[in-house]
């Protein structure tokens, strides 16, 4: 029999739908209430893991709640990728990594264990980092122009190292060849903490690396900075030339933020991203990432997705002119 009152089998699901946005919105205030875990998957010391411990900490502050920063190192960062794309959507598992997961990996592997378009949402562009080009104090160039005519006097025979296969550092140098037309050997590492020390060592003449792991051996004189491979110059050294002035649009920074996955409920992804914000504007927050040359950002997660279109447009055609293939 037909039920006379069919609108009071609706009545529960009607209130769930009334009560949705509420419950919404008190997810947001009460968050966190708990620890949350972000996953790091890169070595400890490196740049995403350093921004994830310096705004991990003064999130735990602000929240009350512990911030645990986990690696889980491997795979070009995969490893770590793929275990936030697959956590549970509740904001209490992230992300902190650079712009390879959408603007590199995609390109340099056939196959991913994970979409991240589909399921990683950007919470946060938290920082920038530019890389500088470094030589060893061996090689008889005093400038980025010198450089560039020294390569070309003698095609083939310089080399330059990079933290392995596909990364910035090696897809940066190859963009920057070819858009030279400079002949010049990648010699790949596992690392910058292979890769640096081969430069100091005269194992490679040259390569591009983050400003913390060049800063020693250049103030001692075992190598040199000629150049930074974003838009504009370095505040930490003024006088080199960004490769922009001679390569228009030549940027291959690195940026790093928060990545949540995908079914994140809306109003704590955008908390979050508000969060990072003003932790990144703190005196201390800004005066240590600037000593490490890092650019403190704490621009928001659809502004991120933007930006990152941008990044994968640039770096496919790197992927491209480098040949690179995954290992």
């Amino acid at each position: 029999m037909r039920s006379l009152f069919p609108w009071l089998i609706r009545l529960p699901a009607i209130a769930a739908l009334a009560t949705a946005p509420a419950a919404l919105a008190q997810g947001a205030k009460s968050y966190p209430d708990k620890a949350v875990r972000v996953i790091v998957g890169y070595s400890p010391g490196g740049l995403p893991d350093t921004i994830a411990r310096l705004v991990g900490q003064k999130l735990s502050e602000r929240w009350g709640q512990q911030l645990v920063v986990e690696n889980k190192p491997g795979a070009n960062g995969i490893l770590g990728a793929e275990f936030v794309a697959k956590a549970a959507p509740d904001g209490y598992t992230l992300l902190m990594t650079d712009n390879s997961t959408h603007a590199i990996l995609p390109f340099l592997f056939s196959k991913l264990p994970y979409d991240a378009d589909r399921d990683l949402i950007p919470v946060s562009l938290t920082a920038r980092a530019p890389l500088f080009l470094a030589v060893h104090s061996s090689v008889k160039a005093n400038s980025f122009q010198e450089l560039v005519a020294l390569i070309k006097a003698e095609p083939g025979k310089f080399s330059y190292g990079s933290s392995g296969i596909g990364s910035t550092h090696h897809l940066c140098m190859a963009y920057l060849a070819a858009s030279l037309n400079l002949e010049i050997t990648h010699v790949p590492y596992k690392g910058t903490g292979q890769s640096v020390p081969a430069l100091v060592g005269g194992q490679v003449p040259m390569l591009f690396s983050g400003y913390p792991t060049l800063a020693g051996p250049a103030k001692e004189g075992r190598i040199r900075l000629l150049a930074v491979n974003s838009l504009k110059r370095s505040e930490l050294a003024p006088d080199l030339p960004a490769i922009a002035e001679t390569i228009p649009g030549f940027d291959f920074a690195p940026t790093f933020g928060l990545f949540a996955p995908a079914g994140t409920p809306r109003d704590i992804v955008v908390k979050v991203g508000a969060d990072v914000a003003q932790v990144v504007k703190l005196p201390d927050i800004v005066e240590r990432m600037k000593s490490l040359g890092i650019d403190p950002l704490g621009v928001s997660g659809d502004e991120w997705a933007k930006l990152l279109k941008q990044d994968a447009e640039r770096y496919s055609k790197a992927v491209k002119i480098s040949g690179a293939k995954a290992e």
